[in-house]
């Protein structure tokens, strides 16, 4: 589902298909260099968001040649257009590596010679697409994938969050437009000045996550528990805003039947009897499997910047719990689950017994319907690459430093 806020914002763009004509038709091919530091082994939602782009554009746009620009163990060109630069692994980062050189970086992607560059954050990477992007007179999307002020505010405390926000605004300002995956995230932006900003939610694979995945049955005799048992599920990262310990506290207090299966981000949670920890699944059939096989989603994070989990977990036919603020809760509402009031543990804990209360099924097919009409990658896609072209068609008026060597 794509959505323009603030109305005010004169040079906010709204995509819609019909913006094609105004483009021109169907735009030509380009070269997309996506770079970003969110990308390991073991990342989350941005490197889904990443891969799934990259299907998309070989089937539905071969004209547009994609390149992925991100860290690794040394600096090469893999297969299939994908580009790592050496960094350093941050000690229990979950493999993820910290860039370094923004020289090395920018002189890279200056080397690939790009049309539009999206980057997906604003350290290192985001600044040499910054640079690379006004040496080569290209245009350059910010995604916003991460409230920085609000993780540094939440890691190292209140006096954190000014000089983050500072920094994180002044970062998104320079960019030729900034997309925002919710309207939370726009508000945030529009905050910090940033003007030419359009909101586009991320999509999901409702092929891959599908309600005939699920073998209930079989997943309980694998975890060795009883066909009553009420399983929610949570997938992702163990990250600390994902407030894993509140959905442990949250099942505690309910008690029996209820479990909580943690998928990739039990690595840290304190031991309980009423949750199952299960190890990162990178197999994306087995994950939509294990997350079909489920009763009911659970998501704790009252600032997410999306939830992609959520409308994974919608598209495999699941009813959802959420907090009713941040991205999550622009997701869900009582046709296709239950919003919490906050992520304290006893607002957990009630809304999942008032999901469980009601009538689960048409509550599911309510949450597969919704991921099939308002979250394919289909449309997002397309909205992307109509604002690639429009920018694109912007760019001759931009004057291209001179490279030095």
């Amino acid at each position: 589902m794509h959505q323009t806020v603030a109305p005010q914002h004169e040079n906010l763009i709204r995509l819609d298909p019909a913006d094609a004509l105004a483009f021109g038709g169907e735009p030509a091919g380009f070269h997309l260099i996506d770079t970003t530091m969110m990308y390991a082994p073991r990342s989350g939602g941005v490197k889904r968001y990443l891969m799934a782009k990259r299907a998309w554009l070989e089937r539905r746009r071969p004209d547009v040649r994609h390149t992925l620009v991100v860290p690794g163990a040394k600096t090469q060109a893999e297969a299939d257009g994908l580009v790592t630069v050496a960094a350093t692994r941050l000690p229990f980062g979950n493999g993820y590596r910290m860039p370094a050189s923004l020289t090395k970086w920018e002189t890279i992607l200056r080397m690939l010679e790009p049309d539009v560059i999206e980057a997906g954050d604003v350290f290192v990477p985001g600044h040499a697409a910054l640079e690379a992007g006004q040496a080569l007179g290209v245009p350059v999307v910010g995604f916003c994938h991460t409230d920085a002020a609000t993780l540094a505010a939440l890691h190292f405390g209140e006096w954190a969050e000014a000089p983050t926000f500072n920094f994180w605004a002044q970062a998104y300002q320079r960019f030729d437009h900034v997309v925002a995956p919710s309207n939370h995230m726009a508000g945030r932006l529009i905050e910090a000045g940033v003007e030419r900003l359009t909101v586009q939610q991320l999509g999901v694979d409702t092929e891959l996550f599908h309600p005939a995945r699920a073998d209930r049955p079989k997943l309980l005799r694998k975890l060795g528990l009883p066909s009553e048992t009420r399983l929610l599920v949570f997938a992702g990262r163990p990250a600390r805003e994902k407030n894993i310990d509140a959905m442990i506290d949250a099942v505690e207090r309910l008690g029996e039947p209820y479990r909580l299966l943690l998928i990739g981000a039990g690595k840290d949670a304190r031991y309980s009897p009423q949750v199952i920890c299960l190890d990162y699944e990178r197999d994306p059939v087995k994950l939509a499997a294990l997350i079909a096989s489920c009763d009911a989603c659970l998501h704790a994070n009252e600032n997410e910047i999306f939830g992609l989990v959520v409308v994974e977990a919608m598209a495999a036919g699941l009813p959802v719990v959420g907090c009713r603020t941040g991205g999550v809760g622009e997701l869900i509402d009582e046709t296709v689950g239950q919003r919490a009031e906050s992520a304290d543990p006893a607002h957990l804990a009630e809304a999942i017994e008032a999901l469980f209360a009601r009538d689960l099924e048409p509550i599911a097919q309510a949450a597969r319907k919704r991921a099939e009409t308002r979250h394919g990658w289909d449309p997002a896609f397309e909205s992307l690459t109509r604002l690639y072209t429009r920018l694109l068609a912007e760019a001759p008026a931009r004057q291209p430093l001179a490279l030095t060597a």
